[in-house]
């Protein structure tokens, strides 16, 4: 969210049941790259369900800058002709990127095997998170960069071309990173590797395949081989599992609930939540398995069911990071204590999400314990929350804590007001409006 929006603080409390069908944005992971990857093949891309929130149209403005024609139809479909890998033009002003670290990591891979010099500028939360992580490999590729301090936003960097393969073993497991390398690869000669250990989401990999790069994945060695042409594709985007994730516990902590999400992406290195939630007991059940663009989706149908502690296997964390702010929403309604760990990387996300949820919590009257990589909450066994007493949570202009909260508030006996619900937009600019045709009554307050 952009600094000048001016704040919409939202209250909710319980109304009873939430019932009914929904369908959740597109994928914004899938969303991102299908926007790049069209603006970098030769001919024109259709786009089918592509997520239009803030982030994506910040890729989207991006890929126009830089020579890219990006437009939308009447129907929704998005028509991408690209310029083909290697003929990106050099942007005339700052690549603005808003909120979006996947735009800003991504689109700095692409630029760093092309003769093009980029400076990438963000909000206040943007600007706030450290790009080390990307412009170490990049540097070792060729591409220089002049940043802020703490090697932050706003950034400025030039590419370089012909760029240097490397080999690059991930220190920590993140799917931005080694996708900004890979990308990197596209451009560059011979054959440029990524080494994880830990598996991360692998729409990048699926979707260069699609497009026609030479990709292999053999164990932990993810190899690209550059100077590829990416051939244009119809894609169809898949909804967005993230977005999906607040309906799940929605549904699992509200009694009397039973709702149907439709369309939801079910690729493996995205489902570690339904696996969490699985293990706590809820009743998430598959309809109608099928294929799309290359990508396993499902519809998903949760019942109300009583939630019990576990202890969260930190393997699953690559799979969940996005959506621990809402688990840690499901640990609060589940019977026992629920120790979440291994999530160091929430620490750098939009918010510090670790810190975010506790308070956030704490406020609503949660008993929680922070941890370095987690949080130990405190189950209530499904008994309703407090409120906040008139207080307002602090969403620190982070989409995910807002609307995790909310749906704390869908099972609170008096209103969760949450300060800012604005940054929603980001990613889901529709989940005030979905969660009052399930049921729910979210209210705005005076800012």
């Amino acid at each position: 969210m952009h600094a000048d929006v001016a704040p919409r603080p939202l209250a909710i409390a319980a109304a009873g049941p939430l019932t009914g069908e929904v369908t959740v944005p597109g994928d914004k992971s899938i969303s991102h790259r299908s926007l790049m990857f069209s603006g970098l093949a030769v001919g024109e891309s259709r786009i089918r369900g592509l997520l239009e929130g803030e982030d994506v149209l910040a890729t989207a403005a991006a890929m126009r800058a830089m020579g890219a024609s990006v437009e939308r139809r009447e129907d929704g479909e998005w028509r991408v002709s690209g310029v083909g890998v290697g003929g990106l033009l050099q942007p005339q002003t700052a690549l603005e990127m808003g909120n979006s670290g996947t735009s800003t990591r991504l689109l700095m891979g692409i630029v760093a095997s092309h003769p093009i010099t980029a400076t990438f500028t963000g909000d206040a939360s943007l600007s706030r998170r450290p790009m080390a992580r990307v412009t170490e490999p990049l540097s070792r590729m060729g591409a220089e960069f002049t940043s802020s301090p703490g090697d932050r936003l706003p950034l400025t960097m030039r590419g370089l071309c012909p760029a240097v393969p490397i080999e690059y073993r991930l220190p920590v497991a993140s799917a931005q990173v080694k996708s900004a390398v890979l990308l990197a690869g596209l451009n560059t000669p011979g054959i440029t590797r990524v080494i994880e250990s830990v598996p991360t989401r692998d729409h990048s990999e699926r979707m260069l395949r699609g497009f026609g790069a030479e990709l292999t994945v053999e164990g932990e060695i993810v190899s690209i081989r550059g100077e590829a042409e990416l051939r244009p594709q119809d894609i169809d985007v898949p909804g967005d599992p993230s977005s999906a994730g607040f309906w799940m516990v929605a549904a699992s902590i509200v009694p009397g609930s039973d709702i149907v999400i439709r369309n939801v992406l079910m690729n493996p290195t995205r489902t570690g939540l339904i696996q969490a939630l699985t293990m706590m007991g809820a009743s998430i059940e598959r309809l109608n398995a099928r294929t799309i663009s290359g990508e396993d989706v499902a519809d998903l149908r949760v019942r109300h069911a009583p939630l019990s502690a576990i202890e969260v296997p930190p393997d699953l964390a690559p799979s969940m990071i996005d959506e621990y702010p809402v688990l840690f929403v499901a640990a609060t309604f589940a019977k026992g204590r629920t120790i979440a760990r291994g999530a160091h990387e929430l620490r750098v996300k939009e918010s510090d999400r670790i810190a975010a949820m506790a308070a956030a919590l704490g406020l609503s009257g949660v008993r929680v314990e922070e941890h370095e990589d987690g949080l130990t909450v405190e189950g209530r066994d499904g008994e309703p929350l407090a409120g906040t007493g008139g207080e307002r949570v602090a969403s620190l202009l982070d989409h995910r804590i807002a609307m995790a909260m909310a749906v704390a508030g869908m099972n609170a006996a008096q209103p969760i007001a949450i300060d800012d619900a604005a940054p929603i937009a980001t990613s889901y600019p529709d989940f005030v409006a979905t969660a009052q045709k399930l049921g729910a009554q979210p209210t705005w307050l005076d800012a």
